[in-house]
């Protein structure tokens, strides 16, 4: 699609008259009809405004001219994928596990390999070929090209969240060694309560800092940890997040 039918789609989508957009992002009806005619095309202040109004990336609006592509983890990138700053703008160079908050989630490649792997393994990949794959390509991108040592943030909020789930010694529960960037709608399971409602901690848009462990006492059940700079979360559950079992939510 062109520019022009991108923004009378997302218009009529939003069952907008060309007044009514015009008002949303500060122009005259006149240049959201050129817009739609294809006389014209908004300018970059413009294009931030609609990417904003209508929750779709820059990329978008101008008919998808790039293939997006993750520039730390290598992945293509739809709009529901892509990063945001803190602000909420788009940034169409990283996913949103990779960057977060204005922040870069991986500072070791061996980390982010580690990750991919595992998703990659079974899916037409063997680990071996998956691992050899991430290994290769991962160079190539511009984060890790440009990549300067040293701790931002994220690292070092990671390494405070480790030491504090170890400081909790719950039984059977292993030694926290790693926290994954983790997109909350994939990890928000419903937890029951006595009153037999199920309640949700998470929010599906935002990443946190998690992992699974296996127990050290056996069973059919794993612990699952989650945090961020406000909590600490720690369930069980069996396999596929199947029978949650909140145990500690802890405030920091």
């Amino acid at each position: 699609m062109e520019t022009k039918d991108v923004i009378l789609d997302l218009r009529t989508q939003k069952g907008l008259s060309q007044e009514e957009l015009a008002e949303k992002v500060f122009v005259t009806r006149q240049a959201v009809s050129r817009w739609e005619t294809g006389e014209t095309v908004p300018n970059t202040e413009t294009l931030k405004l609609l990417s904003a109004f209508f929750d779709v990336s820059i990329n978008t609006l101008l008919g998808s001219p790039r293939k997006l592509v993750c520039q730390c983890c290598g992945m293509p990138l739809e709009d529901a994928l892509v990063s945001r700053e803190k602000d909420g703008a788009f940034n169409e160079d990283y996913c949103k596990w990779c960057y977060a908050d204005g922040e870069y989630t991986y500072s070791d490649m061996d980390d982010l390999i580690d990750v991919c792997v595992g998703h990659m393994a079974g899916q037409g990949f063997t680990e071996e070929q998956a691992r050899a794959y991430m290994k290769d390509m991962l160079p190539q991108l511009d984060y890790w090209k440009n990549r300067v040592g040293g701790e931002n943030e994220f690292d070092a909020l990671k390494k405070r969240l480790i030491d504090e789930f170890n400081a909790l010694n719950i039984e059977g529960m292993p030694k926290v060694e790693k926290l994954n960037a983790l997109v909350g709608s994939y990890v928000n399971l419903a937890y029951p309560l006595p009153s037999g409602e199920a309640v949700k901690f998470l929010k599906d848009g935002v990443t946190y800092f998690g992992n699974q462990l296996e127990s050290e006492l056996g069973g059919d059940r794993c612990f699952g940890i989650l945090a961020n700079a406000d909590f600490l979360l720690v369930v069980t559950y069996k396999a596929e997040g199947a029978d949650p079992e909140l145990l500690l939510y802890k405030k920091r």
